[in-house]
């Protein structure tokens, strides 16, 4: 039920960022406060039984859900930003992607070694930002217990790249 809710909310803005991209605009949920709630209900529901100590959102819309989340499951949220935009004491971690490389970056003191991270971001498609993410976290000492998206793009095998580190993946609306 939650999937085709959201389904009907997504927009797909066709050629963006560039030509040949379909983008699933979730925009349109945010419109909706009732839509929003069940969102957050339906990954509290997938989340039971999870170990769930912070939750580290991915910026930035990564950080839409994330933080409702956190607050709702009464835990830290941790924000994974790109580089330059956090004042303290930072770790980074670089990436590939498609088109070239990015880096991300956490406060070092964003949670305590041996605490288990979920980490959350609004789209899951090839991985590799979660993935970049996993690694950072791990690095400072932490565990990653799983993965929440809002919506999967099955199509580009995100979820297989991503299982090694937890299978434990959450996606509301798969594509």
């Amino acid at each position: 039920m939650i999937e085709q809710q959201i389904k009907e909310a997504i927009r797909d803005i066709p050629d963006f960022p560039k030509p040949g991209i379909v983008f699933k605009d979730i925009t349109p949920i945010l419109k909706d406060p009732v839509l929003c709630d069940r969102v957050l209900d339906a990954f509290v529901e997938k989340l039971k039984g999870t170990r769930i100590d912070v939750i580290a959102g991915v910026e930035s819309r990564g950080f839409l859900f994330g933080l409702s989340l956190a607050c709702k499951l009464r835990v830290p949220f941790i924000p994974v930003r790109k580089a330059g935009k956090l004042p303290y004491t930072i770790k980074q971690k670089a990436y590939k992607l498609e088109y070239g490389t990015a880096i991300i970056e956490m406060h070092t003191d964003a949670f305590e070694p041996g605490q288990h991270v979920l980490i959350h971001d609004d789209l899951l498609a090839t991985g590799g930002t979660v993935t970049a993410a996993s690694e950072l976290i791990q690095e400072m000492g932490g565990i990653v217990s799983g993965f929440a998206f809002v919506v999967g793009l099955g199509f580009l095998n995100g979820k297989e790249r991503i299982a090694p580190i937890s299978n434990n993946i959450v996606v509301l609306a798969d594509y």
